[in-house]
């Protein structure tokens, strides 16, 4: 959130008030006192200390298809936050990619949907999506993203963007900085507590709206410019993406992460996009989710397909191995 100084003062008793309620919370699983719920499967969750925006979709996918490849049955579980019957457009994007090799569980509890898909199967790790702050369910390993582009020195919800203090950063197994090669300022507060690595956003190509799955090269979807819009938790961060990948851009807009897109906002963007000079529509695959008429848009909206590519991935499997046997050991 970029708000206002003035505003951000005015929220900020709010911000303290929530951060004796964050602390609790903590410290209350961490003694004891709430007790955690525990699947067969190990599990693993992916989550952050901010809203939105860190890579959590593309991590959780570039693990479930590692597990893939060596053979684990795998089952992510998520809030299915912004959605509703059971999806959400990050669910949908998921099923998309990873199709059938995944089973889902979508609900506020996660522990349930893991008791329900272990009835019917059985799962050898357990992927929880934005699982950081779900401190209900026992997990084995917490990586916690960290946007490499944010400063992490900022207030508390809601006068700022952070759902924990920094502090609770105590809590993860793996720090992933995302969108950067390196931030000394992490590896000074982190490097001698935590094992941190560094991902960053491979395009894989664009396909076009609505119903092409084939994935188009920069040089296939034509010279633009385009007209870039997203509703993303970090819509900077695409936009950052799109100069990186030489993507000419004439315009942009963003709107509220999850947006779901109306007739009267696809003329809204049409219209500007007309003004700006630009000849047709870039965005995300999780905005392709949220997008019902895109066959009734007259202008060609290519989606950008995108994976995690994670540097030192040698390092990263074998400390992620580290971390599983030592939490099996521990429980055991």
């Amino acid at each position: 959130m970029d708000l206002p100084l003035v505003v951000r003062i005015l929220l900020w008793p709010f911000s303290v008030i929530y951060g004796v309620y964050v602390r609790a919370r903590s410290w209350l699983y961490r003694n004891g006192w709430f007790q955690q719920k525990h699947l067969r499967g190990k599990v693993i969750s992916v989550g952050n200390l901010t809203l939105g925006g860190t890579g959590k979709t593309p991590m959780v996918m570039w693990l479930a298809e590692k597990f893939f490849a060596q053979g684990k049955r795998v089952a992510i579980l998520s809030r299915g936050y912004g959605g509703s019957g059971g999806t959400s457009d990050e669910i949908e994007l998921m099923k998309h990619r990873l199709g059938s090799q995944v089973t889902f569980g979508v609900g506020k509890d996660r522990f349930a949907e893991g008791q329900r898909i272990e009835a019917a199967t059985p799962i050898d790790v357990f992927l929880l999506d934005d699982g950081f702050q779900h401190l209900q369910l026992a997990r084995d390993v917490d990586i916690l993203l960290l946007d490499g582009s944010r400063s992490v020195q900022q207030p508390l919800l809601p006068a700022g963007d952070l759902r924990e203090p920094v502090g609770a950063c105590s809590r993860a197994d793996l720090i992933v900085v995302t969108r950067k090669t390196e931030r000394r300022d992490i590896e000074a507060m982190f490097s001698h507590k935590f094992s941190i690595f560094y991902a960053q956003t491979r395009l894989l190509g664009f396909r076009r709206l609505p119903g092409d799955d084939r994935l188009h090269y920069v040089s296939e979807i034509g010279p633009g410019p385009f007209f870039a819009f997203c509703g993303i938790g970090n819509p900077q961060g695409f936009f950052d993406d799109l100069s990186h990948w030489h993507v000419p851009i004439a315009g942009k807009r963003s709107f509220r992460d999850h947006h779901r897109y109306s007739a009267k906002d696809l003329h809204d963007l049409k219209r500007e996009a007309l003004r700006a000079g630009a000849i047709a529509f870039v965005t995300t695959e999780k905005d392709a989710c949220n997008i019902s008429d895109a066959a009734e848009f007259e202008s060609p909206i290519f989606a950008a397909a995108i994976e995690m590519a994670m540097s030192s991935e040698s390092e990263f499997d074998a400390t992620l191995e580290r971390k599983l046997a030592a939490a099996r050991g521990a429980r055991a």
